[in-house]
């Protein structure tokens, strides 16, 4: 048989083989490609995929006027594989995500066994005891709000300048879960959280110390969709959430507390305490979304030095940031936000402030499971370097 009969054969097959097997199935769009459970009750599996288009176009801004020549970039934002359900009770649940993209899987070096970081999430999530659940394993620890709220329920394009300069992201480790509530309404969560420091996908073992995260919340008129962007829900009563996480990275190796650059000295890592604050808190009420975030970085050491006491040109990312946003969800699905961040770095990293005002559209077809975002975004810096003008096109399919 020649290699052109063989394709053809082949292709006749497949097609033999889904034409016969096609099967219709109960699920609606958006609850996943499969969605069982156990006819005893033993398991439950559910199989999502989704991904993201974005295109952006960037131009300089000179400080006398104009706008210069600038470019265009497509791509696919994020591609992911998504699991979850529960094993053997449904008090054990687990939840793992694999991201495909090149923008998910990049950051592959030596620590991570020189491979691509695909795995997201692997985490078991053990309900043991009322209201106290304990992870084990990798996924977000409890840092800002905007960081946790997954990229594919964002009322914005994509995440703001406060996120991408000082959040937490993933690591590997154990976290601890309780809620409590009082009277009719009033709830409190707690989150702590133990986790190796150097993020996700590492694979060398911990080299610094490690890394101590608490989170607390309130919800003073009872619980909501308070990590999900925009008020889809169009909540008939105010609805608030105000949280603060305060992180420790001890002996952190990185320029970012667990993200970032490792800083190589001499004679090894150079090792510094990091503390990361932040202060957030989400409002719904009657299709208007409020959200608000602060962020505070410091480092007992934030220049690495050689054993010698010169300076290696490694610096911890440290200072401060402010995020407020403000969306209103129209009857007919149509979104619009306004968005304000504010990147203050200590001066003894640098100088550079960044101010960036952003305007936003969103059409929410299917909830946030298919949805249409574009988003014009104006970055002044005070120094005499050039501003910024960028607009934003993308498109979430989540199946």
């Amino acid at each position: 048989m020649t290699l052109k009969n063989f394709y053809i054969t082949a292709f006749a097959v497949c097609v033999s083989l889904y034409a016969q097997g096609q099967d219709i199935t109960e699920n609606k769009f958006g609850k996943g490609l499969i969605n069982v459970v156990a006819k005893d009750s033993s398991y439950s599996a559910y199989f999502g995929v989704r991904f993201q288009s974005l295109m952006t176009s960037q131009w300089d801004v000179p400080e006398n006027g104009g706008i210069q020549d600038g470019e265009t970039n497509f791509l696919i934002r994020r591609a992911r594989l998504k699991f979850e359900g529960f094993a053997y009770s449904p008090k054990l649940t687990y939840k793992f995500e694999l991201g495909l993209s090149n923008r998910d899987i990049s950051g592959a070096s030596q620590f991570t066994g020189n491979t691509p970081r695909i795995i997201l999430d692997a985490v078991i999530k053990w309900n043991f005891h009322e209201n106290f659940e304990l992870w084990a394993g990798q996924t977000k620890l409890p840092g800002n709000r905007e960081r946790v709220i997954s990229s594919a329920n964002l009322e914005t394009v994509d995440r703001s300048l406060l996120n991408s300069r000082y959040n937490i992201d993933r690591d590997i480790g154990v976290q601890l879960h309780h809620f409590i509530t009082f009277g009719d309404n009033f709830m409190l969560r707690e989150i702590v959280s133990l986790a190796q420091g150097e993020g996700r996908n590492i694979t060398t073992g911990n080299i610094g110390g490690y890394q101590y995260t608490g989170r607390a919340e309130i919800l003073p008129f009872g619980d909501f969709s308070d990590y999900s962007g925009a008020d889809l829900k169009r909540e008939s009563q105010p609805k608030l959430a105000v949280g603060v996480t305060y992180d420790y990275n001890d002996n952190a190796v990185k320029t970012r507390s667990n993200m970032g650059s490792y800083m190589f000295t001499d004679n090894g890592f150079f090792e510094t305490d990091i503390q990361t604050l932040f202060l957030d808190a989400m409002f719904k009420y009657k299709g208007v979304s409020v959200m608000a975030e602060y962020a505070d970085r410091s480092a007992d050491k934030p220049f690495a030095v050689n054993s010698d006491g010169t300076e290696t040109g490694d610096i911890v990312n440290i200072g401060e940031a402010f995020n407020f946003q403000a969306g209103y969800l129209f009857e007919n699905n149509y979104q619009i936000l306004g968005r304000f961040t504010s990147v203050n770095p200590d001066d003894d990293f640098s100088e550079l402030i960044e101010n960036q005002y952003t305007l936003g559209l969103s059409k929410y077809l299917v909830g946030h499971k298919l949805k249409v975002q574009t988003d014009i975004s104006y970055t002044d810096l005070n120094q005499d370097q050039f501003d910024g003008l960028m607009y934003r096109l993308q498109f979430e399919f989540h199946l």
